[in-house]
């Protein structure tokens, strides 16, 4: 036991070192080869900052790094995905033309995570969002399985028939899902055995309650995959496993979380599933060109009354004050619903007896046996996703799928236009404002040729989500992308650059109107 601590600690406990350039941090903190930090820290999701100071300043003892552009350019771009989907006889007969994505860290490792999967045994495509805290586990298994338990309760009852059988006599499956991933995006091999079992069980339930014929409804789909994952998480931790890795990892993901963000687009049908501060943002397309914003999700925090209500209701009246304090679920944790958490979910009696007879290199960690304030009536926390239903039309163009560290650095008008601009190349020119600030007239000049210079580089991105996350970091007090600014903000060393932004992943999915009007028709 002593070498198998030892190993632990080798893999979650190492400093990375005075490492400047997010672009070659750990994006993969499950690999024995990958030298991360613990991946069970609290980061601002799970406990709150007040010590930190969002003021930017640098320090005289620690040096500056400048980067230049083509360095800035490799950092924003080490992640970038980009998948057009596929044409037929020269045509693109999909309501989806193809998607990019990316991802910028602020924690060491990123602790986001982003999934993109066509179903192939059903159709449409899925697409998700993935925000960890208190380490990347939580993300990362959801990231892995989510998008297979979605796929199990969408298909046919003879589908999941044939599925079983396949798998009592021992022939190959079929596969259900076409994956669409970085190479940074990691599937973990050591816990795949036990993930297919889980998965399994359920359809084996699902092929219990279903009949013949019988078509699954895709909201109540998107419902039951989302509780019956995290359903599973915390069953799993509770089980354990006889290997001392896998053990020490299915309590990783439970005593961690994440929230989740899921679009399943099928023909003109768009549905959104959504558990905590994830948000997508559908970019609509105005008569006169320009863009609007329809937002398809709501935030699960404290600045949802609505949310705030439904806490408030589930418990006794007697915890009003103490359930929801200071805009946290009892204090501590920002999103309302997450998966993971088990903090939040599992009496004390539970939590005390599945520590206790973990492994050892659980009681050395102090979020793990830290037991929430006024903590009387669990669960306080669910992984019940909100849906919206949306019927394209040919003037949604795109979808923006973000983690809650874009929309803390742009609103979602800025999204849209930043992103209507670069897929159509036409720019809305609007005057210049200046806010508060007195600006003379050669720093209006400045301005203007700071717009010009912009308009021209376009389509220095070749990947519509790096253009976005350059724009959210880069972006100064005047709206223009400040290289300045970019590079200061990127070249932040890893203890420094939480304060200042968090975790950014984008995915941005282009529509084709053509189909979707013909569909409309």
């Amino acid at each position: 036991m002593a070498v198998t601590c030892q190993l632990f600690r080798v893999i979650c406990g190492r400093e990375l070192g005075q490492i400047w350039a997010p672009a070659i941090l750990c994006q993969t903190c499950c690999q024995f080869s990958h030298p991360c930090k613990a991946a069970n820290q609290p980061n601002a999701k799970s406990y709150p900052r007040w010590h930190l100071s969002r003021a930017y300043g640098t320090s005289a003892a620690r040096p500056t790094y400048y980067l230049t552009p083509p360095q800035v350019n490799s950092i924003l771009k080490a992640n970038e995905y980009s998948f057009k989907v596929p044409e037929f006889d020269g045509k693109n007969l999909s309501s989806v033309m193809g998607f990019d994505s990316n991802q910028l860290p602020a924690n060491a490792p990123i602790e986001d995570r982003r999934s993109a999967a066509t179903c192939l045994q059903t159709r449409g495509m899925l697409y998700g969002v993935f925000d960890g805290h208190a380490g990347c586990a939580c993300a990362q298994a959801l990231s892995e399985r989510l998008f297979y338990y979605i796929a199990v309760s969408l298909l046919p009852h003879e589908t999941r028939v044939e599925l079983e059988n396949a798998v009592e006599s021992g022939r190959p499956l079929q596969p259900i899902l076409q994956w669409h991933k970085h190479p940074n995006d990691y599937f973990s091999r050591e816990a795949s055995h036990l993930y297919f079992s889980s998965l399994r069980t359920y359809w084996q339930e699902l092929l219990d309650l279903s009949t013949a014929g019988e078509q699954p409804d895709v909201a109540e789909a998107l419902v039951n995959a989302f509780k019956r994952l995290d359903n599973d998480i915390s069953l799993e931790a509770q089980v354990g496993d006889a290997n001392a890795f896998l053990h020490y990892w299915v309590l990783r993901v439970a005593f961690s979380g994440a929230t989740a963000c899921v679009a399943h687009v099928d023909g003109n049908d768009l549905h959104i599933a959504n558990t905590g501060d994830g948000r997508a943002v559908l970019g609509v397309q105005e008569a006169d060109g320009s863009f609007s914003a329809l937002t398809l999700s709501n935030d699960h925090n404290a600045q949802n009354e609505a949310e705030v209500r439904r806490v408030r209701a589930e418990h006794p009246r007697a915890e009003a004050k103490t359930v929801v304090k200071q805009d946290r679920l009892l204090g501590l944790l920002m999103p309302f619903r997450a998966f993971g958490d088990v903090k939040f979910k599992w009496s004390i009696e539970l939590q005390r007896r599945v520590l206790e007879s973990g492994p050892d290199q659980l009681h050395e960690n102090e979020h793990a046996k830290f037991i929430p304030p006024n903590y009387h009536t669990p669960p306080y926390l669910t992984a019940e996703p909100e849906i919206i239903r949306h019927r394209l039309r040919p003037q949604d163009r795109f979808l923006v799928l973000g983690s809650d560290g874009l929309w803390e650095t742009l609103h979602r008008q800025e999204v849209v236009r930043i992103v209507g601009e670069y897929l159509t190349g036409v720019h809305q020119q609007q005057p210049i404002t200046v806010g508060g600030y007195k600006v003379t007239l050669g720093q209006m000049q400045g301005l203007l040729q700071e717009r010009k210079a912009r308009i021209s580089s376009t389509f220095e991105d070749q990947n519509a989500a790096t253009h976005l996350i350059r724009h959210a970091v880069g972006s100064n007090e005047f709206g223009t992308v400040d290289h300045e600014r970019l590079s200061k903000m990127l070249s932040l060393p890893e203890e420094l650059a939480r304060m200042y932004r968090d975790d950014i992943t984008v995915i941005i999915v282009q529509f084709n109107p053509h189909v979707i009007g013909a569909q409309q028709k």
